[in-house]
């Protein structure tokens, strides 16, 4: 048994917590990073990066099936599932083995093992009592289920689909939102049937409408069929198969059923209730500077509520070593984070949609211009369609920033700086877009709420 002391001590390695360990240690504090796991968390062993690189196995059979399109001969044969993983693998190992240097290089103590809140100031890992100065609680998310809906067998998460060693012939992916509709995407480019369920009127529904009925038309070109509107009832599983029922006597076969209904705070049987931390539904209530009730104890991340991403984890990290360090940081908007789907077609946004900004300022206050990428030369180019959308205030900044289309998640940086930095389109017209490239999309839109459109009448 031993004590050890720390001016921050963090637990969780994720997004949120390596961020906050970075930035405190670049500013001068002793840092203790707890992780039960392996630090990256989620995002960089089971989400963000190996999903993207099945996606991009994806786009690779796509672009293999279609390339007579661009003049040139290949053939598709199929997908080597064991070559995906050992690709996968590789991208993940060696992004985890830079974060360790990185972790090392910077001075920060690692310390392997479940942490659990012991008072405000400490946790105990094992045997072992880590006290800080102050503590930043980062402990993430899980693959969430529906009430009496059990995973196992033929129902999985999307860990489980991951790891898969096939590609399934039929698959039901109950959830519409960001993770169904990418693995969905994956399977459907590797030769899977693939039927969508999803409670909402849309799907990707927390997109601008426009954006989610482009989408929708997008997936039934391409073959993937989705029920909206209709809730899970239940699912049966055999060794063939599952058979999944809607409420209102729908019932679709398929080999396996993903469940995609988001994902729930990690944070049962780690302390956090019993020293005195306000709760919310399993969520850590913070403040907008992520202090929670507690002198001392903040949050950051996926126990946060709010938008789970983990680049909003990222930065939440860096602002609150910040705060700690007395910066006093600026305040980012759950609404002024950019999203991105990475399917295909890739869905991006930042800000109002063009309903909430009517809502928030007035229907006579607020003007949009949907740009289509058929208009858009490098587009046209890679073979893709969609379009750009961007909502403003009249006589005032552009609040919110709506894309859908192949590779239009690139262009989202541009678009979170004009939301962000609050520029007006006539700010922006002025400047240079490279040509030929999908940034001038925006910079078409952009021209258009400025008063002065070039390509379109």
């Amino acid at each position: 048994m031993s004590e050890q002391n720390f001016d921050l001590v963090v637990l969780g390695g994720g997004s949120g917590g390596y961020a906050a360990a970075l930035r405190a240690s670049q500013l001068g504090m002793t840092v203790g990073l707890i992780e039960k796991g392996k630090v990256g968390g989620t995002c960089l062993h089971v989400g963000c990066i190996p999903t993207k690189a099945l996606l991009h196995s994806a786009e690779v059979a796509d672009v293999t099936r279609e390339s007579a399109k661009y003049g040139i001969t290949s053939t598709f044969v199929g997908v080597d599932i064991a070559a995906v993983t050992a690709y996968r693998q590789e991208v993940v190992s060696s992004k985890y083995k830079g974060l360790q240097g990185l972790i090392k290089a910077r001075g920060i103590t690692t310390i392997a093992g479940e942490g659990r809140l012991v008072a405000p100031n400490t946790v105990q890992v094992g045997d072992d009592t880590i006290v800080g100065k102050n503590v930043i609680l980062a402990t993430g998310s899980y693959s969430r289920s529906l009430p009496g809906l059990e995973i196992g067998g033929r129902v999985i998460t999307s860990e489980q689909a991951l790891e898969l060693d096939f590609v399934p012939k039929k698959v039901v992916v109950l959830g519409g939102g960001v993770i169904g509709v990418e693995f969905s995407s994956v399977w459907k480019s590797w030769g899977a049937d693939v039927q969508i369920v999803e409670a909402l009127p849309h799907l990707v529904p927390n997109e601008d409408e426009s954006v989610s009925k482009q989408f929708e038309r997008a997936f039934r070109k391409r073959g993937i069929a989705f029920s909206l509107g209709v809730r899970f009832q239940s699912v049966t599983q055999n060794e063939s198969g599952v058979v999944v029922t809607l409420e209102d006597g729908q019932t679709f076969e398929g080999d396996l059923l993903l469940v995609a209904v988001g994902r729930g705070p990690s944070t049962a049987n780690l302390g956090f209730e019993e020293v005195g931390v306000t709760m919310d539904r399993g969520f850590v209530t913070t403040n907008e500077r992520l202090a929670t009730n507690i002198p001392g104890v903040y949050a950051v991340g996926d126990i946060v509520p709010g938008l789970q991403l983990a680049h909003r984890g990222f930065q939440q990290g860096i602002f609150v070593a910040e705060e700690i360090a007395g910066l006093n940081p600026v305040v980012i908007e759950d609404i002024n984070i950019p999203k991105v789907t990475y399917s295909d077609p890739e869905v991006a946004s930042v800000g109002l949609s063009e309903a909430k900004a009517v809502e928030k300022f007035g229907a006579d206050k607020v003007s949009s211009y949907d740009f289509n990428l058929a208009g858009n030369g490098k587009s046209h180019i890679i073979g893709t369609s969609g379009s750009v959308k961007v909502v403003r205030v009249n006589d005032g900044p552009v609040v919110g920033v709506h894309m859908i289309g192949a590779r239009v998640g690139e262009l989202i940086g541009e678009a979170q700086l004009a939301v962000n930095w609050e520029a007006y389109p006539e700010d922006i017209a002025p400047l240079v877009h490279a040509h030929p490239t999908q940034n001038e999309a925006l910079g078409e839109a952009f021209l258009y709420l400025a008063g002065k459109p070039l390509h379109a009448i």
